[in-house]
């Protein structure tokens, strides 16, 4: 089929996959989306030979290229899963460069588990706002490291990709409508703020995080809210990265227990690293450091099933963190920001950690804590302020000393 140039100024969605097992799906998903009057930039995914009635304006040859390989050494290797990973490799290479030259302003695949996972880690490339979907026959599957902190949107094909009939045909159409309505949707007014702040936050420390975006607003800022549960984290540290923001109040850092524990809400490794590395003033704070987070009480390993437990909601279920618990992430909580080359200050509420965790709450345990306080106190660089408070952490005098921290640090006047 003859190239159909593409029009300057008109917004365009990069479809990608693999054109080789899949084409009667794409050459279905090609038409939709140009009967909904979508410009599409297609790159093949698939390493033999592809029967699509649409241009392919980025082969596979060019894909395996980006990844530093051939179609021809892929093929001669004979491995899948090699081919897979470089596949994604160089289609997230090649998107880079679309993206640095304006050339795409969305995307969308589909496929089977290979294709899904060549998708994914292609649209890893791709910055959250723009939108991005996949339809796949593994969505409902844990894909969680594969989506990473990205804004993917993962759609159920519920048949398999593997040519047309009329489950997949609705589907399909649906897909190619739900990109297409993503890309023109009207984005609401933004007022310009002074500056963009992170947080992170619990459950166990709502009340908490609610005074200081408050606070935080009536100065003028943007405030956006990350849920510790693990891709809050993760979303966090990955825009904290990206230069989204210009302070971080990170008072929930409960991720860092269930990374120590094998909790569900783990960061991984990273956690509490991005604002360190890049110099962002950041006020910190041991927040339901006394939990680790599991899901129904039978999912609980089974070296903690004799610890103290507590039902959150029937499908979370809390751990009580130990002495020799605290002790480690007192010092993991330390040495992270201690790292820090840039303005820093470490806030403790002495009266409780958490909801939980105050006077009244079912992990009561001022010992406990104690534990993980003084670890703070001999580890904390020197010159790093640390500041303790005879409050719990939702008292709101603790979220005006966190918000009045990070201000001075950010030459406002609190």
């Amino acid at each position: 089929m003859e190239n159909q140039p593409i029009q300057q100024g008109k917004k365009t969605v990069l479809m990608l996959g693999c054109f080789d097992t899949k084409a009667e799906d794409f050459n279905y998903l090609h038409s939709c989306l140009s009967q909904l009057g979508v410009q599409i930039l297609s790159m093949n995914t698939g390493i033999f030979a592809s029967n699509t009635n649409f241009h392919i304006d980025l082969p596979a040859a060019t894909v395996a290229q980006e990844a530093n390989t051939s179609i021809d050494e892929l093929k001669a290797k004979n491995d899948r899963g090699h081919v897979v990973e470089k596949m994604g490799k160089g289609a997230a290479r090649l998107i880079s460069q679309l993206l640095a030259r304006d050339k795409i302003q969305a995307a969308i695949g589909m496929g089977g588990g290979g294709g899904t996972y060549i998708a994914l880690a292609a649209m890893q490339a791709i910055p959250i706002g723009i939108p991005k979907l996949c339809l796949s026959t593994v969505a409902i599957k844990d894909l969680s490291r594969q989506v990473g902190a990205k804004d993917i949107t993962l759609m159920p094909s519920i048949v398999d990709v593997a040519g047309l009939n009329k489950i997949s045909k609705v589907l399909i159409s649906q897909a190619a409508g739900a990109i297409s309505g993503m890309l023109n949707a009207p984005l609401g007014e933004h007022q310009e703020a002074k500056g963009t702040i992170a947080v992170s936050m619990f459950g166990n420390t709502t009340a908490c995080v609610e005074e200081c975006t408050r606070l935080l607003k009536a100065k003028g800022y943007d405030v956006l809210a990350f849920h510790a549960v693990g891709i809050g984290g993760k979303t966090m540290e990955s825009l904290i990265r990206e230069g989204f923001f210009d302070g971080v109040l990170d008072l929930t850092t409960t991720e860092l227990a269930d990374d120590l524990c094998d909790g569900i809400c783990s960061a991984g490794p990273d956690r509490l690293t991005a604002a360190t590395e890049l110099g962002i003033p950041q006020v910190i704070a041991p927040g339901c450091l006394d939990m680790v987070n599991y899901g129904h009480l039978d999912t609980v390993p089974k070296r903690f099933q004799s610890r103290q437990l507590y039902s959150w909601a029937p499908d979370v279920t809390l751990m009580r963190t130990d002495e020799e618990e605290n002790r480690t992430l007192g010092r993991s909580l330390a040495q992270k920001v201690n790292k820090t080359s840039g303005k820093a200050a470490m806030l403790i509420p002495l009266k409780g950690i958490s909801i939980v965790s105050s006077e009244g709450g079912v992990f009561h345990s001022p010992a406990t804590d104690e534990v993980l306080f003084n670890t703070i106190r001999s580890e904390l660089r020197a010159d790093i302020p640390l500041v303790e408070m005879e409050v719990d952490i939702n008292d709101k005098t603790f979220a005006l000393k966190a918000v009045n921290l990070l201000l001075n640090m950010l030459g406002e006047t609190p």
